[in-house]
């Protein structure tokens, strides 16, 4: 069989060329393509790493600086109300004082009112016990034709006024 013979012939020349390429292959993209490729992918894998954990950091820090400005924000929010508080105090006692200074104020007057009433009051009724005196002597002297005195008729007005 002529075609056996010949087999060895044939394919001994096609896998030569097959290793052959297989072999520029192997060495083009296992030993020169590969590894770049390779740094590559580890490259970006690390880099993706890197601004992973870098994000990771900045989430962190923006966390603690949140906080931070939490913390801040109740302690000013504390410190005015306690500014609020004291001004509310300050203001309340200034209040009283001017209240308390008002009432003194009007008491001042009102004793000064009570005190001119009262004498007013007396004016009148000695005005009123005047009158009256001098009407009860017209009366006295239109009756029954006697003359009484002033000091008589003052003296009997003013018994009739206490008792009546």
């Amino acid at each position: 069989m002529p075609q056996i013979s010949q087999i060895a012939a044939t394919y001994a020349s096609q896998l030569f060329w097959l290793l052959l390429t297989f072999g520029i292959v192997y060495f083009v993209i296992g030993r020169r393509m590969y590894p770049k490729v390779q740094s590559t992918v580890e490259a970006r894998d690390k880099q993706i790493s890197d601004d992973l954990e870098a994000a990771r950091r900045l989430n962190k820090n923006a966390d603690e600086l949140e906080e931070a400005y939490r913390v801040k924000s109740n302690e000013d929010r504390e410190a005015a109300h306690k500014i609020v508080t004291a001004a509310k105090v300050k203001a309340a006692k200034a209040s009283e004082k001017t209240l308390a200074k008002a009432n003194d104020q009007i008491a001042e007057k009102l004793a000064e009112a009570e005190a001119d009433i009262a004498t007013q009051v007396e004016a009148a009724s000695a005005e009123v016990q005047s009158v009256a005196a001098e009407a009860a002597r017209d009366i006295v002297a239109k009756l029954s034709g006697a003359k009484a005195t002033a000091a008589a008729a003052t003296k009997e007005v003013k018994a009739a006024l206490s008792n009546g």
